[in-house]
């Protein structure tokens, strides 16, 4: 392809040289969490902790991690793209180190965004752009926008680290027109797509993108690309296909099939945010939540938003931003390949504003936009693209026979803090921003004078990389370092630990294994206590009724009414079906402890003097009992037809005791069968695991139907003395089997991929 732009003589050495730098700020930057002082918080210790621990716990118990019985009345893990079995460094970590820690799972975070970066290094070598360039564009990259402020989102992060890697090998590959490296490439490509997320999704986009502008702008005859990109192709998609397919399947039972353009509009990017390119802290990101007053908050006026702050701030460095404003000045249109991220990044940014612009309302109707919540996601490709082009701008900058443009540059500056200050002042909240505007103005300044001396520097082949180097470093870590949305202190999550201490842990642990009996699986509730609380249940292997995750089986969210998560005592919301802790459903589920943050009638108001019984008052949670919660598993006499859909519209329960009575929508054969005096009936769990339930049933006379009470799912399959049966929805959201008289085995499997299987395949069952 063409190399327009002028360039000095580059060396394997100096883009080494420049490796080991990145690597060395790398291990600057990520010190704080490394060392133990803070952990990553939020998302990453209330959700991908305990996946990472559930994962783990499964491969050492020589179980199955593809289900969880954990929460959410069981959860199919195998298709969910947060569960990490699909993760590679995950999946092997959780192979080789039986309690994952904190400190494990922040550090292959950022040993996954230190691969980018050195993929990025390769990338530049490649295209023989400078090695400071290629410096810059790894710790913009890296430590910078939302890698660095939105860091908790584990799965975002990871699919943006795939993107260098993958943008690096297909380019190698469409240079040497290689099968080769087209296979790796496909490879890098799987693991991003596995990521199943917006951001992933984008990426993909924008790499199909610069796949064909390779194609059809390259020297080299447009015949030569096949075979590399079939290459990629075929190896990709043998990769994705399976988990791809299975997480479609899952979408189509989910709560989020789809998202309506509404919907995703309440997740844009406020344009007032952009500022934050400026000055990292200039809305107060960093600082406590009541002294924040950038976008979304209610000074805006835009109380439709629904982001949190940090979602807001996409500071990548102020030698960057220099970078990219002289890059506008020269230099754009000499490289068509940074013509054409160039315009990847004004697409990303229409795409990341929303509401506030008419773009994204065209770009729904790109087929796979409508399974995403949130157009802000895509500050985080847009973040990455953008050190791309800073990174040349430096390039340019250091090799131009022409000095810096460095009168340009100081007007440009000068009319965003302008811009800055005008939206400060407009908002009341001048005397806020003025600090952080100052603040930023000095590490603006200390960009000024590396951008005047970058061309003296650079036919000095390592000074100018331990300048770029040491700026980068001092400007990310003061204005991108731990703050409140990267960076708590490791004990705020001890009860994520499996050695926790905790009181409510150590007691409802105790209260499970006093109630535990041959035919019960008591359940737990723990609502509005704390943000990392819903998932504990992942980490200490009890079961939860619900949990946290934002993609749930809709079956159980019409029946329950269950939100994404119970972190708030408001959050904790009844359906007609299940209106209070006191209910049919409730007793069904097998719940029998429920721990709560504040007491419980504040938030169950329909609750009664004695509906449930007060345990204890722990240092985190009020506990109570309910005493009435039914057995896992059930042996009816009594089958009665209803209509589900019905009751879930109306509440009604039918009038029977659920011990012996079954509700089925369409029973084989209504029975009405009781055991005769002296006769031995019931059910017993001889086994549980994750993926397999083994049931001991003694059945009388006429027989009956043994009912397993977990979330009813058509992956689940049953044999009755190693024969097929039929698994009938019981219960509105349960399990069921019919079962004849006498004594019988029942198992329970999950059979993910025979199920697949049947549904591609268009089989009955």
């Amino acid at each position: 392809m063409s190399r327009e732009v002028t360039e000095r003589p580059q060396t394997n050495v100096s883009h080494g040289a420049a490796a080991l730098v990145f690597l060395a700020a790398a291990v600057v930057l990520a010190f704080p969490w490394a060392s133990g002082r803070v952990t990553v918080p939020w998302d990453a210790k209330a959700h991908f902790q305990p996946q990472f621990a559930f994962l783990a716990h499964a491969l050492h118990s020589g179980q199955s991690p593809f289900w969880t019985p954990n929460v959410f009345a069981g959860s199919p893990q195998l298709a969910d793209p947060q569960s990490l079995i699909f993760s590679p460094f995950f999946l092997l970590a959780a192979w080789l180190v039986p309690e994952p820690s904190f400190a494990l799972e922040d550090g292959i975070v950022f040993a996954m965004l230190a691969m980018g970066g050195l993929a990025f290094i390769a990338y530049f070598r490649d295209r023989k752009f400078s090695a400071e360039g290629a410096l810059l564009c790894a710790l913009a990259f890296a430590f910078g926008g939302s890698a660095a402020w939105r860091i908790q989102h584990t799965g975002q992060v990871m699919s943006l680290a795939w993107f260098p890697v993958t943008l690096f090998l297909l380019a190698r590959a469409l240079d040497r027109r290689s099968a080769q490296w087209g296979a790796y490439a496909g490879v890098a490509a799987a693991f991003l797509v596995l990521g199943r997320d917006q951001v992933a999704f984008l990426e993909v986009l924008v790499l199909s993108a610069y796949a064909v502008f390779r194609v059809f702008s390259d020297d080299a005859k447009i015949s030569t690309a096949v075979a590399p990109l079939a290459a990629g192709a075929a190896c990709g998609i043998a990769i994705i296909i399976v988990p791809l397919l299975l997480t479609m399947e899952l979408a189509s039972q989910s709560n989020r099939p789809a998202i309506d353009l509404e919907g995703a509009l309440r997740g844009s990017l406020h344009p007032a945010a952009l500022l934050t390119f400026v000055s990292a802290n200039l809305f107060g990101t960093d600082g406590p939540l009541a002294n924040f007053w950038g976008p979304p908050a209610a000074v805006f006026g835009s109380p439709d938003l629904f982001l949190a702050r940090n979602m807001c701030d996409i500071y990548i460095g102020a030698l960057p931003l220099l970078s990219l404003i002289a890059l506008t000045r020269h230099g754009l249109p000499s490289n068509r390949e940074i013509s054409f991220f160039s315009a990847a990044a004004l697409a990303l940014l229409l795409y990341a504003l929303g509401r506030f612009t008419p773009a994204f309302a065209l770009m729904f109707h790109i087929p796979g936009v409508d399974l995403f919540r949130r157009p802000a996601d895509a500050t985080f490709p847009l973040c990455a693209v953008l050190a791309i082009l800073a990174g040349f701008g430096l390039n340019v900058v250091a090799n131009a026979p022409s000095k810096p443009p460095l009168r340009y540059l100081a007007a440009a500056l000068g009319v965003l803090f302008a811009l800055a200050i005008a939206l400060a002042w407009s908002k009341d909240h001048l005397s806020a921003a003025l600090l952080p505007l100052a603040q930023s103005a000095g590490f603006v300044s200390l960009a000024f004078l590396v951008i005047a001396v970058a061309p003296q520097l650079a036919t000095r082949r390592y000074a100018l990389l331990a300048v770029v180097g040491a700026t980068m470093t001092l400007d990310l870590a003061f204005n991108n370092g731990p703050n409140e949305s990267t960076a708590l202190p490791p004990q705020n999550f001890d009860v994520l630990r499996a050695d926790t201490q905790n009181d409510t842990i150590a007691l409802l642990r105790a209260r499970l294994a006093a109630t535990a009996a041959p035919d019960r699986r008591d359940r737990v509730e723990l609502a509005g206590i704390d943000f990392h609380w819903p998932n504990a249940s992942l980490v200490h292997g009890f079961d939860q009724e619900f949990g946290y995750n934002p993609v749930r089986l809709r079956l159980l969210e019409d029946a329950t009414g269950v939100g994404d998560h119970l972190a708030l005592p408001d959050q904790r919301v009844f359906s007609k079906l299940y209106p209070s802790y006191r209910s049919t459903l409730a007793d069904l589920m097998g719940l029998r402890f429920i721990a709560t943050g504040v007491p419980i009638e504040q938030i169950d108001k329909n609750l009664k003097p004695g509906d449930l019984e007060f345990i204890a008052r722990t240092k985190d949670a009020y506990v109570y009992e309910n005493k009435r919660a039914l057995p896992r598993v059930l042996l009816a006499t009594c089958a009665t037809r209803v209509d589900f859909a019905q009751m879930i519209e109306d509440g009604v329960w039918p009038d029977l005791d659920y011990r012996a009575s079954v509700l089925l929508q369409e029973p084989p054969v209504c029975r009405h069968s009781r055991p005769e005096e002296g006769e031995e009936s019931g059910a017993r769990i001889r086994s549980y695991g994750n993926t397999e339930v083994v049931i001991d049933a003694d059945v009388p006379r006429g027989g009956g139907y043994v009912v397993l009470n977990d979330i009813y799912h058509p992956s689940w399959t049953a044999e009755i003395d190693g024969e097929p049966a039929e698994i009938l929805r019981a219960n509105v959201i349960f399990r069921a089997v019919a079962v004849s008289q006498g004594k019988h085995e029942v198992r329970f499997v999950y059979r993910p991929f025979d199920e697949l299987w049947r549904r591609l395949t268009g089989r009955t069952q």
